[in-house]
């Protein structure tokens, strides 16, 4: 072994255990050595002395400057040095490791330069060691294509859970040597960019995109797309996501846009698209139809004022009115309940339940309506719920899902007495063109002034609000383009039946079913510049001898790639020449999940039978959350099957929704939705705020953002890393259907990054400059059963993973790579073995080393799909097996079990019991403050096996513990001095104290710490006996106390025992 290895294997041990062992405690020293230790301790102890008496003066120092300097001092102490890669390395080139580890782990170093290197060396890329795609068994590929995040913003923490995911599914696919492709791409976000355009159009320039006109605006759309559309890619990056750039794709692409139309255009010709006059979601800000997805569902417990946009006062929802209708041509009248009583201007009929007696004799009659002064009828209908209000409801088909249906059931008008603008129409005679909401208002007033109102109550309700632009969802009945979903619903349906197509986790099933088996025809029309415009063309035919259509007229529309195909279409179809056709492109743009539902295939060029496209369709897998489960899974499914006839993945993975820490939804309001890269670098308090300041944040909600912000990140958020953000992320996957994210929690996996880094920078002075690596792991025969129980844990480690990988057990697979290197490499293999290190027995000393590197190398291995970055750094930092291995871990093969035999499972149960006995020894030291003292240990048993096991690992145990002796007792009892603690019911711990401590100093100490303990507890117990204690203390706080008590009275009784101890020792 190199000289300097002795003297360096503590030091770079860092803080690989969490024990208070000593690194070098077996190293025998000379005389001179000791007297020269004894010296330099004496000039520690006077340095000691001085510092303590400077820090004193320092203090009252300070204090007399006040508490302003005070702070600021303090401040100034939290700085800490961060260690970055300053070497002169060009973007793309590899990264130098030749260079020595920096003392301690930081990301900013560790994830500088390699992402470059990577994307450059081509290793995202399927064709990446293969020399083409041709004929490529389909069984040896593994696609799968990102859910296009929106242009307009910034990824937020669920996209960096998807990502995490994903990422570590492709690279551990990458590992074990399939043909991966992870294809990156970004969606246009129809409406979110245009209403981002457009605010940018009125702050920049102080115009509308009516003042500019269509074609202008888009070109400032696209724009804009190109200005800021990269930050997404950029944070991808970051993230370490391995997609093949060079596929990069954007659905508004040419590519992309060619499929769109092309899919429009045969769902078209086979009346899967249809045009017609049916009830929609419309946002009148926005003046458009909006998605089911894109409609927030606010459940209000009674009466709520909401803020609208539009109105300066806010508006009362969630309040049940009822109001009379006269019968014609009788002395009686109806009762009917309604929430919008705005709507009833627009009523033309009077719905009850056919069994309800108490209207049997009404049905059929007629109700006169008080502001139309017309009659509108009294239908039977068993839709109505008898149980709800009056029993008898009013029919506004043209304003409202239910009475939609009931209004084409029983063939009523429909009559639009709210227009696009939110404005009342015609039909609503003395109320024309005021706004609706105030409507509301006026409405109410009226039927008070004709003696027609009856009641208000409180009820419970769902107020659907655009989550675009906060406006009140209006139900409009509108002429527009539909996608007809019952045969393409069923098939969907029948391919999860039939085991074609495997959601995971199966209990998401149940939606599936409940939402394809339900589904209304898609609207997929949207009143819109920015987007997919409609291929779609009305035909005027200047001929006497054709009559004029109607827009809801199918036949008067036809749909084509181009302008040309659709003239030749229409001249075709009305047997006229192409000069006497009038073409009128429809004016609206395709819903955005449109392009979406087509999105696995037309990245590839479909329709056209490219090679990507014959070699990555259909994908392997599509994994995202399981809140678009129906509005993009289901509609890639359903598209998939009605164009191809084939599933476009085999497999789909919902993971769990991104939560705060209290388990509340993110929400901009809230102050809560955090960027995944400010969790990589770190962020104040204040850099929280100014994002807050920045954003499209109602003034009004910016205040309370901020609150929520001060008390969830009091001091900002520590800077994390990449690694430790993607395996947080991972880790909690198995919290089922949300992930309640700690940001703490991350920072605990950042300091299991620091772990990894000392282990393996100890590990390369460990291993020395002379270490010969064998080309094969084997057994040599000298193996101590330390050595073979970390290979046993090695390839439990493995097992696990090889298990849990297909199941998408992402949190068994990381709970067992985590425990691994924390808890049985790190706390126990690495501490075990530097004195073996240190011992000089070469061959020995060669045994261990080869194991370490096993346990290194497969290590990083397994964690590489979760932590690129550092797995890289360290990896690169360790000599190869052979010449010509991968030049990256990236690439390199993932452990397999088959690599690994070594699992012992009575070593493994051997070992855990020898483990207890440790920590039950540094449990005993630290109660007694035995930090730096050895002492000696004497395990008491009467079971032969315990002495048989004990013995085997007693110099474990000693070097483990830092106890100068361990000695096995059987029936036999300890000298006197003793602390004890109890194993089993089979093995006591005992550890003398007698002669090591100054037993009186310890024992006043206790009585001080016992008498202030007391007095705590009698405080709590005179506050718990108070008469109005249960009435008055809030449940939470007892809750507390009652734990503080317990607490104390625990804490008396450990005093009480090691005061007893400590006068056995005098």
């Amino acid at each position: 072994m190199s000289s300097n290895v002795t003297e360096n294997v503590a030091a770079a041990a860092g803080d690989t255990t969490t024990s208070d062992v000593a690194g070098d405690a077996s190293v025998v020293k000379s005389a001179a050595q000791l007297k020269k230790e004894a010296k330099q301790k004496a000039k520690e102890e006077k340095m000691r002395k001085f510092n303590e008496k400077k820090q004193k003066q320092d203090a009252m120092k300070e204090s007399a400057e006040g508490k302003e300097k005070k702070e600021k001092k303090k401040k100034e102490k939290k700085e800490v040095t961060v260690t970055v890669y300053d070497a002169k390395t060009k973007p793309g080139e590899r990264k130098d490791t030749v260079c020595q580890l920096p003392d301690s782990y930081s990301p900013v170093y560790v994830e500088a330069a390699w992402y470059e290197w990577w994307e450059k060396m081509g290793f995202f890329k399927p064709e990446y060691g293969r020399e083409c795609l041709e004929n490529v068994d389909p069984k040896d590929v593994f696609m799968i294509c990102i859910p296009p995040p929106n242009v307009t913003g910034s990824l937020h923490l669920g996209h960096a859970l998807t990502n995490a995911i994903e990422d570590a599914l492709t690279r551990w696919n990458r590992m074990k040597g399939k043909v991966c492709l992870w294809n990156p791409g970004c969606d246009h976000a129809g409406i979110a960019t245009q209403v981002v355009v457009e605010k940018r159009l009125w702050r920049e320039k102080g115009l509308t995109r009516h003042d500019i006109g269509r074609e202008k605006f888009v070109e400032e759309a696209w724009k804009w797309k190109n200005d800021k559309g990269g930050r997404i890619y950029d944070q991808l990056r970051k993230l370490g996501s391995s997609f093949d750039w060079d596929r990069e794709c954007f659905t508004m692409d040419p590519k992309l846009s060619r499929a769109v139309s092309e899919s429009f255009v045969r769902l078209h010709a086979d009346g899967t698209i249809y045009r017609s006059n049916r009830l929609i979601n419309w946002s009148c800000t926005l003046k458009s139809a909006i998605s089911d997805i894109e409609v927030e569902k606010r459940e209000l417990p009674g009466k709520t004022l909401l803020s609208v946009p539009g109105y300066e006062d806010k508006i009362e929802f969630g309040v049940l009115i009822e109001f009379a209708y006269k019968v014609e041509n009788s002395d009686e009248e109806i009762v009917v309940a309604t929430t919008r009583i705005e709507t009833m201007l627009g009523d033309t009929a009077v719905a009850v339940h056919p069994e309800d007696a108490r209207y049997k004799h009404l049905q059929g009659k007629n109700v006169i309506h008080p502001f139309r002064n017309e009659p509108i009828p009294i239908i039977a209908d068993d839709f109505v719920d008898m149980n709800f209000g009056t029993g008898a409801v009013k029919i506004t088909p043209a304003h409202d899902p239910n009475d939609y249906d009931c209004g084409k059931r029983n063939n009523l008008s429909f009559l639009q007495m709210i227009d696009d603008e939110g404005n009342i129409t015609e039909i609503g005679q003395q109320f024309k063109g005021m706004k609706r909401f105030l409507a509301r208002k006026a409405v109410l007033e009226s039927l008070k002034e004709m003696n027609l109102y009856r009641d208000t109550k409180d009820n419970p309700m769902v107020v659907p609000i655009c989550s675009r632009s906060k406006d009140i969802v209006e139900p409009l009945v509108k002429s527009q383009w539909f996608v007809n979903c019952t045969e393409m619903a069923a098939a969907a349906v029948k391919a999860v039946e039939d085991g074609d197509l495997e959601i995971i986790p199966d209990m998401h099933i149940k939606t599936w079913n409940q939402w394809l088996k339900n589904s209304r025809d898609w609207c997929i029309s949207r009143q819109l510049w920015w987007g997919h415009r409609i291929p779609a063309y009305f035909v005027t035919v200047n001929d006497s001898s054709v009559p004029r259509g109607e827009d809801t007229d199918n036949n008067y529309w036809v749909s084509a790639t181009t302008r040309e195909e659709a003239l030749e279409k229409a001249a075709t179809r009305f047997n006229v020449s192409k000069e006497k056709i009038q073409l009128e492109q429809d004016e609206d743009v395709l819903d955005t999940w449109f392009s979406s539902g087509i999105f696995p295939f037309s990245i590839f060029g479909w329709p056209d039978q490219t090679l990507d496209l014959k070699t990555f369709y259909p994908g392997a897998l599509l994994e995202t959350g399981h809140d678009i489960l129906f509005f993009w899974v289901a509609r890639m499914v359903m598209m998939s099957l009605k164009l191809n006839g084939v599933l476009p993945f085999k497999q789909v993975y919902l993971h769990a929704m991104v939560r705060d820490a209290h388990g509340r939804k993110m929400s901009k309001s809230l102050g809560n939705v955090i960027d995944p890269v400010d969790v990589i670098k770190g962020i104040t308090l204040e850099g929280l705020h100014k994002i807050l300041e920045q954003g499209n944040l109602d003034p009004k909600e910016v205040q309370r953002a901020k609150d929520g912000q001060k008390s969830d990140y009091p001091n900002g958020i520590p800077e994390c890393g990449t690694d430790a953000l993607r395996f947080a992320l991972c880790a909690y996957t198995a919290q089922g259907r949300d992930i309640n994210l700690d940001v703490m929690r991350v920072l605990g996996y950042r300091h299991f990054c620091n772990k990894m880094w000392n282990a393996t920078r100890f590990a390369t002075i460990t291993l020395g400059d002379n270490f010969k690596l064998k080309a094969k792991f084997e057994l040599c025969g000298l193996e101590g059963p330390m050595d073979l129980w970390i290979l046993s844990r090695l390839s439990n480690a493995v097992q696990v993973c090889e298990v849990g990988w297909p199941l998408f057990d992402f949190s068994s697979i990381t709970t067992a790579i985590h425990h691994f290197w924390q808890y049985e490499l790190c706390d126990y293999y690495l501490e075990y073995m530097k004195p073996v290190v240190q011992s000089g027995d070469e061959a020995r000393v060669d045994s261990v080393r080869q194991v370490l590197y096993t346990c290194l190398d497969i290590g990083l291995r397994l964690i590489s799909p979760f932590m690129p970055f550092i797995s890289e750094e360290l990896f690169q930092r360790l000599p190869r097996r052979t010449a010509g291995e991968s030049p990256s871990i990236c690439i390199t093969r993932y452990p397999e079990t088959k690599d690994c035999p070594f699992s012992n499972e009575k070593l493994d149960t051997d070992v855990e019991f020898v483990q207890s006995v440790i920590k039950q020894i540094r449990s005993l030291r630290a109660d007694y403050n035995l930090v730096k003292t050895k002492a000696d240990v004497y395990l008491e048993t009467s079971d032969e096996d315990v002495v048989t096991l004990v013995k085997e690992f007693t110099d474990t145990i000693k070097t483990l513990t830092y106890s100068s002796n361990v000695k096995t007792l059987i029936n036999e009892q300890p000298p006197v001095g003793c602390a004890m603690m109890t194993v089993s019911d089979k093995c006591q711990i005992h550890l003398m104290l007698k002669g090591i401590v100054d037993v009186g100093k310890e024992i006043g100490k206790l009585e001080q710490k016992k008498q202030r303990l007391m007095e705590q507890n009698t405080k709590l117990q005179e506050t718990m006996a108070k008469a109005d204690y249960e009435s008055k203390v809030p449940e939470k706080v007892r809750k507390t106390n009652s734990e503080k008590m317990l607490q104390t009275e625990n804490e008396l009784k450990k005093i009480e025992e090691a005061i007893r101890t400590f006068k056995l020792a005098e």
